[in-house]
């Protein structure tokens, strides 16, 4: 009886640990309501300092507009280069027009027509986690200022 009580008591114990392993994980993704706030605030910044400065702020990863898993792009509203990237500093200054997730979805065009016509929205793809590695579905809020748009993606595990 004592090994019994000693068995589902550690059975306890590592389910809680899971659990909160799990709760620290989700905590670590950014909602919807984070990613178009850090739009916003990448927004604010650019009225008041222009598209250098936001740019090297955003390129030069200084956590200002990065927030969990969440990080902050820029590019032209008409084909074009990138302009910054807060995650990958190697797509600053390519054009990713012709860029496909692995379902062929051209989600560069989407985040243009979005920006271009609607002014902002979201588009969803796969895209690989920029922490994790792991390929998931992603749905990236994108809203236009000038003739630029500035986007912000979230991650959704399990779809």
């Amino acid at each position: 009886m004592n090994r019994l009580v000693k068995w589902l008591a550690m059975i306890g114990m590592a389910s809680l640990m899971a659990a909160a392993a799990g709760a620290a994980g989700a905590a670590e993704r950014g909602t919807s309501e984070e990613a178009v706030a850090l739009v916003k605030k990448a927004i604010a910044f650019y009225k008041a300092n222009g598209m250098e400065k936001t740019a090297a702020e955003i390129n030069g990863k200084t956590g200002m507009f990065e927030s969990k898993d969440l990080y902050l792009f820029v590019a032209p509203v008409a084909p074009g280069p990138v302009t910054a990237h807060g995650a990958n500093a190697k797509l600053v200054g390519k054009e990713l027009g012709d860029l496909r997730d692995v379902d062929g979805v051209y989600f560069t065009r989407r985040f243009r027509e979005v920006a271009g016509k609607e002014g902002k929205g979201w588009v969803d793809y796969k895209w690989p986690n920029a922490k994790s590695g792991a390929l998931e579905a992603k749905s990236t809020y994108v809203e236009r200022v000038d003739n630029v748009y500035f986007a912000c993606g979230v991650y959704k595990a399990g779809k």
